[in-house]
């Protein structure tokens, strides 16, 4: 299951405090191919992770733009996968691209 943490303290007590932690985890099937966190080819705003399984290429689970937008989504496993379920891609790409605020939901 993908699971994430975060800390956000927008006033720390330590000049060298974080403001903000984040740590997450991709996902329990490591088999799915992903490329390491870099930014997007020709866009340099965006810096992720991205899926590479076949079909399905191109979506993150976790992202951030020099705009200051986060993309982090999570799943939950299902007893049965759906193959025909959609991709990470049109979520969060969609999210971190656009300048607007954005919600989604995948299901």
């Amino acid at each position: 299951m993908c699971i994430i943490f975060f800390k956000f303290d927008p006033h720390p007590v330590s000049k060298n405090a974080y403001r903000f932690i984040l740590a997450a985890n991709r996902d329990e099937f490591y088999h799915r191919p992903c490329k390491l966190a870099d930014f997007w080819g020709n866009n340099n705003e965006i810096l992720s992770g991205l899926d590479m399984e076949e079909g399905k290429e191109g979506g993150t689970w976790l992202g951030i733009s020099t705009r200051g937008k986060l993309g982090a989504l999570t799943n939950y496993l299902q007893p049965r996968q759906n193959p025909e379920a959609r991709g990470r891609d049109s979520c969060q790409t969609q999210l971190l691209k656009t300048r607007a605020g954005s919600m989604c939901s995948l299901y």
